[in-house]
C-alpha cells in the first residue's frame, strides 16, 4: 500500500459525501491556529484561495464523491508538520470556524502520528 500524508475515517468520509451532495465539490485547508484552533476547515472547492504559500498534501479519493477532495496546508505550517501523517475524523460538537460541517452539529478534527522512516522515504 502506498504511503499517504492524509487519510480519512469512515465517519469523516460519510460527512464528506453528505457535504458534497449538499454543496458541490469540496476542499480542505488545515488551519494554522486561526478560527477553530488547528482544525481542518472544509470549504467549497476554490472558496479558500490557495497559492504559492500553500502545499497540496493530498487529493483524497472518497468513494461516492466524483472528484478528488484536495487537502492543503500553508507552507510554513508544513515545514513543522512534514514528518506527520494526518487522519481527518469527525466528532459531535460545533466548531467555531467557517467550515461547511458546522451547521450539521459536528466538526472535523485531525488525529496525527509521526510518519515512519519507510513512509518518509517513499513520500520524499
Amino acid at each position: 500500500m502506498a504511503a499517504t500524508r492524509v487519510d480519512v475515517t469512515p465517519a469523516a468520509a460519510d460527512m464528506m459525501r453528505q457535504l458534497r451532495g449538499q454543496h458541490g465539490p469540496l476542499m480542505f485547508h488545515q488551519s494554522g491556529g486561526c478560527c477553530d484552533g488547528s482544525s481542518p476547515m472544509c470549504y467549497l472547492e476554490g472558496e479558500f484561495r490557495t497559492g504559492g504559500s500553500d502545499v497540496l498534501l493530498q487529493s483524497l479519493a472518497i468513494e461516492g464523491v466524483p472528484e478528488p477532495i484536495t487537502f492543503w496546508m500553508s507552507a510554513s505550517q508544513f515545514a513543522l508538520w512534514k514528518h506527520t501523517h494526518l487522519t481527518v475524523d469527525v466528532v459531535p460538537g460545533r466548531g467555531s470556524g467557517f467550515s461547511l460541517e458546522a451547521p450539521e452539529g459536528v466538526r472535523f478534527l485531525i488525529r496525527s502520528r509521526l510518519l515512519t522512516e519507510a513512509e518518509l522515504a517513499e513520500l520524499g
